[in-house]
């Protein structure tokens, strides 16, 4: 699990409100129950409007993945298609089946066992390809929901604060409560703003980048694969796919 989410999110909230209670503020007053059900619950629902149920389930479901997905890094890649691929050169492909057992990355379980089944080098790409793109259009859709409340929310957050403003202009005759509706009205703008910044854009940013790093770590396996397959020289294997790391995640610069 990498909890850069998590930590980010309740640390940054953490901090709005220490910095509250240090200029003298109470937190509570921030946690107003009518403004908050406005600007969630009204983002959320127009957030749903813009797209498909389809699309809100599954942003739903990938909240857990947003707070608790284990990274898993490409460069963990190589070592494991170097080795398959020593094995292979040595025995050939059908050897690979009891190897695929210990291998923890199903794509490269898939991609090595459709080479192992004999598929044309050309079609086991097109397959794995195919599944990247689903990968990547999977957490596009996903992050876009959360971007989309991001973008929302502000504006949900001053159509509450004018509302606000008209119930503080009806209680004009009663000057001692201005200052507490006043203040009330602009809860609402806080949480719109907080919400967007400090929740929906962060969720959508996390997502977004979680894909990027899963379908990188496929397009490894893809090549990975191609190699075993055409029977490259495992050395040669190493150095194609490490050049395909970014230079901080190369083995030899880890090694240095």
């Amino acid at each position: 699990m990498d909890p850069a989410t998590l930590i980010g999110i309740l640390v940054g909230l953490v901090i709005i409100f220490v910095a509250q209670i240090m200029e003298g503020g109470n937190p509570m007053s921030l946690m107003l129950v009518a403004p908050m059900l406005l600007v969630f619950g009204t983002t959320l629902m127009v957030t749903i409007a813009g797209g498909t149920m389809s699309d809100a389930k599954a942003a739903v479901g990938s909240l857990k993945t947003a707070f608790t997905a284990k990274v898993r890094p490409a460069a963990d890649v190589v070592p494991m298609v170097v080795a398959l691929a020593e094995k292979a050169r040595r025995e050939g492909l059908l050897a690979l089946e009891d190897d695929l057992k210990k291998v923890d990355d199903p794509f490269l379980v898939k991609g090595v066992t459709l080479a192992i089944d004999g598929t044309d080098p050309e079609e086991v790409r097109e397959i794995l390809e195919s599944e990247v793109y689903a990968t990547k259009a999977h957490g596009k859709h996903s992050a876009k929901f959360f971007a989309d409340a991001g973008a929302y929310a502000p504006t949900i957050g001053i159509i509450g604060t004018v509302m606000g403003l008209v119930h503080v202009l009806e209680n004009l005759a009663s000057p001692e409560e201005l200052g507490h509706l006043i203040a009330a009205a602009f809860i609402a703008t806080l949480w719109g703003v907080m919400s967007a910044n400090v929740i929906f854009l962060p969720l959508g940013n996390r997502l977004k980048r979680l894909t990027e790093l899963e379908a990188a770590r496929m397009e490894l396996v893809i090549e990975g694969v191609a190699a075993i397959q055409a029977g490259a020289n495992p050395r040669v294997i190493a150095q194609k796919l490490s050049s395909l790391l970014p230079a901080g995640e190369q083995p030899d610069q880890k090694a240095a």
